[in-house]
């Protein structure tokens, strides 16, 4: 299996392509992990649970018509679509498409930077249901 180096990523949040505007994106996928230990059973066992989802996303701030602050600060203590793939290229085995639907964000630092600095947000979205296509 080939190694990647992320270069070329897509991030869509609520149907908004922002990947120009991104320099780092992480998805956490855990399902909770539910005891369902009985009596008699000589160890715990357990059964997945719910999906505990977070993506976080680090863009540099643009404050244009249709960019940065224009797609999020509407979306703040509402739940979003968010889509990410490894490359541009076309969706499939080597390229899936993780597509987070009703995940929640609860925050935004719409202003952010030192002087000198370049302008960025953090974002920490939450919750919803991940799926993953590859064709």
């Amino acid at each position: 299996m080939a190694q990647l180096v992320l270069t070329d990523a897509t991030i869509s949040v609520n149907s908004v392509a922002l990947a120009t505007r991104a320099n780092s994106v992480s998805i956490n996928y855990e399902i909770e992990a539910v005891e369902s230990t009985a009596f008699g059973d000589s160890g715990r066992k357990y059964v997945g649970g719910l999906q505990n989802l977070t993506c976080d996303i680090e863009f540099q701030q643009d404050f244009a018509a249709s960019q940065v602050e224009a797609t999020i600060f509407p979306l703040v203590g509402t739940s979003t679509t968010i889509v990410v793939k490894p490359t541009s290229a076309a969706v499939g085995a080597t390229n899936p498409s993780y597509t987070l639907t009703g995940t929640f964000l609860a925050a935004h630092t719409p202003v952010n930077g030192s002087i000198g600095e370049l302008a960025t947000t953090s974002l920490s979205f939450s919750g919803g249901v991940l799926t993953k296509a590859v064709a």
